[in-house]
């Protein structure tokens, strides 16, 4: 049973006072996705869009599995380093796929398979007890960048070579893997200079759209996650959105309804709000999606647009206690889209311990698994009585092939957001400008002039500091 898009929240028959999207308007943009639809063919035939071809490389999968299931056995731990890009699509992954308390299994209780780190901010406090925690000659640490100049993964495996090499010798290469790009970046040159082993990003995909590369298989594979199943759902959510009617393909659908909200309904604020601890990372992986992709300045043909909506986190049942109240009266600005999973692999049943007592009693005899169902119906129910525009995907069960579909869906999404916006949603201008000013001010040669500006501004500052 394939994902699907309910949308009937987002409409104006359904939401009613004025605020939802009238179909009419939404049909209206099928000749323009066609128009869409064909330009994205052409990007991705002539290599522009790699991301798309990811599902179908099953050289780098038969390496990865061949890693995996040789020398990646000798490890109890995998580590991996990385920022953004590079570690929230492993975190997703490892949340839905893999069982919530991993690392605290026993080694039968996870078949033996290691457990696994993702390190993705550089701060001290996480990172030495990280350290203390795990013996790194039984540990493979994954350092992830393309570019391999990325200050954050950089600095962290400046500290975890000297670590090794300092207990482990020359055999500190063995506990060492990259995965960047392939022939360029100071990573490549490493690895090809001291012999460490080195997996590929192509160079056509970026951070945000790899998680379906080496960058996420890994980890994936390294774990016992099956990345060809995987791959598989990958694919027949790319085969389903190659369809050119808007009406039959559900990332088009997706894109559309999120832009007009955003530019025709005044709603700029998108929520993302799965009722599945397994899925609750995927918000966290597609708010670098959705915000990195569409957040631009300028427009395709230079012109100042300042435009992009803003993805928010949020999680049911948890943040019907913290976020529903704004959502439900606040302003009109904002979507929400439910993630759900029809079935679940376990549940327990609520015992009818107390049945005299009204509070307590109705509980009796329903599921944790119903009881969430029924919240997130509630929860729906009400924003749309609410004139509040809402949508839900719906998974039929949470497993690796259903993950693919899933990350695909919302990655073809953002490309045809990208297109309805105007804008390139493959690069991201903004991050590279507060590199830079990063590695000038920490003295990096060839960026005097972005610490220059930075001292200025600063200079200028001082006297608004309480």
């Amino acid at each position: 049973m394939p994902i699907k898009l309910d949308f009937n929240n987002m409409l104006a028959p359904r939401v009613g006072d004025g605020r939802g999207i009238d179909p009419a308007r939404l049909e209206s943009f099928a000749e323009r996705f066609r128009e869409i639809q064909a330009d994205v063919d052409a990007r991705r035939e002539d290599g522009r869009l790699g991301f798309y071809a990811l599902p179908y490389a099953t050289d780098v999968v038969t390496e990865i599995e061949r890693f995996a299931e040789g020398g990646g056995q000798a490890f109890s731990n995998v580590v991996i380093l990385g920022i953004g890009g590079s570690a929230l699509g492993t975190i997703a992954l490892r949340t839905a796929l893999l069982d919530p308390f991993w690392n605290e299994l026993d080694d039968e209780g996870r078949d033996f398979y290691p457990r696994l780190y993702v390190v993705d901010n550089p701060d001290p406090s996480t990172f030495a007890a990280l350290l203390r925690r795990i013996d790194v000659g039984k540990t493979l640490f994954n350092v992830v960048s393309k570019s391999g100049g990325t200050a954050e993964t950089m600095s962290q495996l400046l500290i975890i070579r000297e670590k090794l090499e300092a207990e482990l010798g020359d055999g500190y290469r063995r506990h060492l893997l990259f995965t960047t790009d392939p022939v360029a970046g100071v990573l490549r040159k490493l690895s090809n200079d001291e012999g460490i082993a080195a997996l590929p990003v192509p160079s056509n995909v970026g951070g945000r759209f790899s998680v379906l590369s080496a960058v996420g298989l890994l980890p994936a594979a390294m774990t016992g996650i099956s990345i060809r199943e995987l791959l598989a759902g990958a694919a027949e959510m790319d085969q389903r959105c190659r369809n050119p009617d808007l009406m039959q393909n559900p990332a088009a659908l997706y894109a559309v309804l999120q832009y007009l909200a955003d530019t025709e309904l005044r709603a700029p604020i998108h929520v993302m709000m799965p009722y599945s601890d397994p899925l609750r990372d995927i918000a966290d992986w597609f708010r670098q999606l959705w915000a990195e992709s569409l957040g631009k300045a300028n427009s395709l043909g230079g012109e100042q647009i300042f435009v992009g909506p803003t993805p928010v986190k949020s999680l049911g049942a948890t943040d019907q206690h913290s976020q529903v109240q704004l959502y439900m009266e606040g302003p009109f600005d904002k979507t929400i889209t439910f993630l759900m999973a029809q079935d679940r692999p376990e549940d327990i049943t609520i015992p009818n311990i107390y049945p005299d007592i009204a509070e307590l009693g109705y509980l009796g005899g329903h599921t944790l698994a119903e009881l969430l169902r029924v919240e997130k119906e509630a929860t729906e129910a009400a924003l749309t009585q609410r004139n509040r525009m809402n949508m839900t995907i719906e998974m039929p069960v949470v497993n690796a092939s259903t993950i693919g579909e899933l990350l695909m869906l919302l990655q073809i999404a953002t490309v045809y957001a990208g297109a309805l916006y105007g804008v390139d949603p493959l690069d991201q201008p903004g991050v590279e400008l507060g590199k830079q000013l990063t590695y000038g001010i920490i003295g990096r040669p060839g960026f005097d002039a972005a610490r220059q500006e930075y001292e200025s501004a600063e200079a200028k500052q001082d006297e608004w500091i309480v």
